[in-house]
Formats: C-alpha cells, structure tokens, sequence
C-alpha cells in the first residue's frame, strides 16, 4: 500500500466532505516519444478500443500514476496557518485553516493562501483509499459517475457544479463544463482516455 498526493479545488474538497464525490477523472499520459498501443519495438499491445476493458494495470506503460485497489490518496488543496487576526479560530480547531472552507471564505483570507501545490503531507486533512481504477474515454461519462464526480442536483431538477451559476439539463454537460474549466476550452472535444479513480474517504 503506498500514499500519493492528489489535488483538488475548493468545489472539489467541499464534495469529498459532504459525500458526493467519490471519483476522479485525470488525463492518462504516456511516457515521451511513446506511441499508443505500441511497445517501444513496435509490438501491437492492445487497440486503444479495448483499454477500457483492460483489468491488469501491470504495463508499465499504463501503470496508473494515481495508484492501484487499496493505495491511498491524501488531498492537496489551499491552506495556510493560523492567524491571530482571525477572532474565532481557537486551538481545538488545529494549525491550519483551509480555504474550501466556509469559515475561510468568511474571512476573505484571499491573500494568505498557500497554493495546493505546495501543501506538504503533515498539513492535509484528508485521506482517501482507492476502490477501483480503470480507463475510458471523457465522453463516455455517464450521468451516474458524472454525479460521482460531485455534480449537485438543483431544486429545480438542473444540474451544477458548487459556487458556478450555470445550470445544465444533465450531469453530464455540468462536469464538461468543470473539466474545461480545469483543463482549458475545447478539452472536453478533444475526448481524451482518462485515468477513472474511485475512492472512499479514510479520514476527513
């Protein structure tokens, strides 16, 4: 069993801890100059078709750099220290304050954040253990895993990521719009094979 970083934005943190995201989808990158479906003397290994059906991970090539079943995930996100400034922090409530939450959004500490990247593992609060790993493409994401993906359901049936005004008829199209928000216009289109790691939250 081995322990890997994995970041996440506040939307993201926020549905980890109220339960309604419980997977991730992450680009699968090949090794440079690496051609897909060949081995480096230009073997056939497998059509790019059939990945999704590909059980054993044991490849190289297609180890997924997320981890395997039972490896664990703790969250980077934006975090700093305590501050006297802030009134009702108190000791009980650690060193650390995270900006997902609402008690730092409160306090606007806009300015104070120590970006994801940088978060070091002593000072993240949540650990995930992964239940399953695949590969498939973006787009065949269907409206069950997108919701999994901590898309929320409206009052009025449309469908939204937390804090984006935008409301779509389905699961579906909400999570093409998060995933260009993180990856830039028009990835959704180009439907790359993505890493799909299911978890459950250790500690939170």
């Amino acid at each position: 069993m081995k322990e890997r970083p994995i970041l996440m934005n506040g939307a993201m943190v926020r549905a980890v801890l109220n339960g309604t995201k419980t997977q991730t989808r992450r680009d699968v990158k090949l090794p440079k100059h690496h051609v897909w479906g060949m081995d480096y003397e230009g073997q056939i290994l497998y059509r790019p078709e059939d990945l999704s059906k590909i059980g054993d991970f044991s490849i190289d090539e297609l180890s997924c750099p997320h981890g395997k079943v039972g490896d664990l995930l703790w969250v980077r996100e934006n975090w700093a220290f305590h501050l006297q400034s802030i009134g009702s922090a108190t000791d009980e409530d650690g060193p650390f304050v995270y900006a997902a939450d609402e008690f730092a959004q409160q306090y606007r500490l806009d300015d104070k954040w120590t970006p994801s990247i940088h978060m070091p593992r002593f000072a993240s609060r949540i650990l995930l253990e992964i239940v399953s790993v695949r590969v498939e493409r973006l787009n065949d994401i269907s409206e069950a895993d997108a919701r999994a993906e901590g898309i929320s359901r409206t009052k009025d049936g449309a469908f939204h990521v937390e804090d984006d005004k935008f409301r779509a008829p389905s699961a579906k199209e909400s999570y093409a719009r998060l995933w260009e928000s993180i990856n830039g216009e028009g990835s959704w289109n180009t439907n790359p094979w993505v890493w799909v790691v299911e978890f459950e939250v250790v500690k939170a």
